[in-house]
């Protein structure tokens, strides 16, 4: 996958394509746990998804991996931050609404767009900005659904919904580093083992209490499901070593979002409500402006990942 040419349109190739994966898996990602195999159990399903295309990757790379310390701190770093903030939603969802959390994390972007605009000197043209403005005025509204009551329990919740978003901005922005001196396949791999690391905590979270599906439809659906995920996140690696974060950040978010609404109307008949239908019309106007900026291109990457795999 690395021998994709790294001038170009290449990030937008990879970018295109998590989103499509992360849209089809969004459509059906809470149908396992709706079949009663918890959302925990999910989590390890989808660490061990993760094994197949991280080995076929580095295989490509002819099992080059990067083991200096700097690189398996990036890479662990990425790999910890993405998997520990899913395991911190777990919890979070369980102290506060839903409604109101789930726009907080969608906002994790803004962290990426803020340390690689002031750390990694990014820039980005004008297109690019209102691309980003538009995006990050999307996303809360996907998941805004107004209830009675909230089920709050203290504002706990609220600093762990924080926390969540600080986690997967930060890891986008050590996904964008790690790419300017290590090879994406060996990002990736350690975000494989950092999966499979914290999976025995997930496994610990779960309520047996409850009975679990272990049919057809159980785990075997989950891994089906969270192959999408896993793929999704392969994809976003190279977006990244390929494109600036303050473009690949928002619209991968933004995008993915706008493909899952696609299909729940097409396959569900689901019809989304005003706030939604303006949040999507805004994030196709940011995925058209950010696909199109002419900057959103990684002048620095041919240069930088030289002799890499």
């Amino acid at each position: 996958m690395s021998a994709a040419a790294a001038t170009g349109r290449a990030w937008l190739f990879y970018a295109i394509t998590t989103v499509v994966l992360w849209g089809i898996w969004g459509a059906f990602s809470s149908v396992s746990p709706e079949r009663g195999f918890p959302e925990t159990l999910v989590y390890c399903v989808w660490a061990l998804t993760m094994i197949p295309p991280a080995l076929i990757v580095l295989a490509q790379a002819r099992w080059r991996l990067d083991l200096n310390p700097r690189a398996i701190f990036y890479g662990m770093a990425v790999g910890l931050l993405g998997a520990g903030g899913q395991l911190v939603l777990f919890y979070t969802v369980t102290r506060g609404p839903a409604y109101l959390i789930f726009p907080i994390i969608s906002l994790s972007p803004i962290v990426t767009i803020a340390l690689s605009f002031f750390l990694l000197g990014e820039r980005t043209g004008k297109l690019g900005m209102l691309g980003i403005l538009l995006a990050l005025m999307a996303l809360p509204t996907f998941d805004f659904i107004p209830q009675s009551g909230d089920g709050a329990q203290g504002s706990t919740w609220f600093l762990l919904a924080l926390i969540v978003m600080a986690c997967w901005g930060i890891q986008a922005f050590f996904m964008k580093s790690a790419n300017n001196f290590m090879s994406g396949e060996s990002i990736f791999f350690y975000m494989m083992l950092a999966g499979l690391a914290l999976a025995p905590i997930a496994y610990a979270m779960t309520d047996f209490s409850r009975p679990v599906n272990m049919g057809l439809d159980g785990p075997l659906l989950a891994a089906g499901i969270q192959l999408l995920n896993a793929l999704g996140a392969l994809t976003l690696v190279f977006a990244f070593r390929y494109g600036k974060a303050i473009v690949v950040a928002p619209l991968s978010n933004a995008g993915a979002p706008l493909v899952t609404a696609v299909i729940a109307l097409i396959v569900a008949g689901v019809v989304p409500n005003s706030l939604k239908l303006a949040g999507l019309a805004l994030a196709l106007c940011a995925s058209v402006l950010l696909a199109i900026e002419p900057d959103a291109a990684d002048e620095t990457a041919d240069d930088e990942t030289e002799g890499q795999p």
